[in-house]
């Protein structure tokens, strides 16, 4: 539903734009635009391809010596406290885990996976289907703010476009990122007792 409304704004906005140009005697603007705007496309996706394929790399080498479920594991007694719906070693927990790694790395294409089958296991558990569960909205809460230690993509975008220093993003993000969850999360603990209690 969202994405068809996504479709019809952009395509709402390329007709309104080419119908402008047109009236303007402007068309080799778009033309011009077109061509520079796919070289760039074309050169961003070369340039973040090897940082991306790199860290998706050690994901898979992570999650295949078992080194991801160990940290889900070790992570599990604090999911459990923000989860408390979701019952002891149900896999929700694991796909959970994995996606918070995920973003950690700042990995938001390895993310989406994990995140959409944890969302599968919550539906599981949900006794209300039409209706989005306690922890299918904290899960939501907890991934938009996305914990990040290592910011990969947009530290791949500052190499791109020449900054001085790509890595020092680092830091901000870390403190950006850490304060989103932690209110994040406070909210929506603050909305459900609300909602509880009206």
């Amino acid at each position: 539903m969202v994405s068809l409304m996504v479709n019809k704004i952009w395509g709402f906005f390329i007709i309104v734009g080419t119908l402008f140009a047109l009236c303007n005697g402007k068309i080799d603007v778009i033309n011009e635009e077109i061509l520079t705007s796919c070289k760039s496309a074309l050169d961003l996706v070369i340039q973040l391809f090897p940082v991306i394929a790199l860290w998706l790399g050690v994901m898979k080498i992570a999650s295949s010596s078992g080194l991801l479920e160990k940290i889900s594991y070790k992570i599990s007694p604090v999911l459990r406290f923000i989860f408390p719906e979701i019952p002891k070693d149900h896999p929700a927990l694991g796909y959970i885990s994995s996606n918070i790694i995920a973003n950690i790395f700042g990995l938001g294409n390895a993310a989406t996976p994990f995140g959409l089958k944890a969302m599968e296991s919550l539906q599981e558990l949900n006794p209300k289907k039409e209706e989005a569960s306690r922890s299918m909205i904290t899960f939501l809460v907890l991934n938009t703010s996305g914990l990040t230690l290592i910011p990969t993509t947009i530290i791949s975008m500052r190499m791109l476009y020449k900054s001085v220093s790509p890595t020092e993003i680092i830091v901000p993000c870390i403190l950006a990122t850490t304060i989103s969850t932690i209110v994040g999360l406070l909210l929506d603990r603050i909305l459900h007792y609300r909602s509880k209690h009206v």
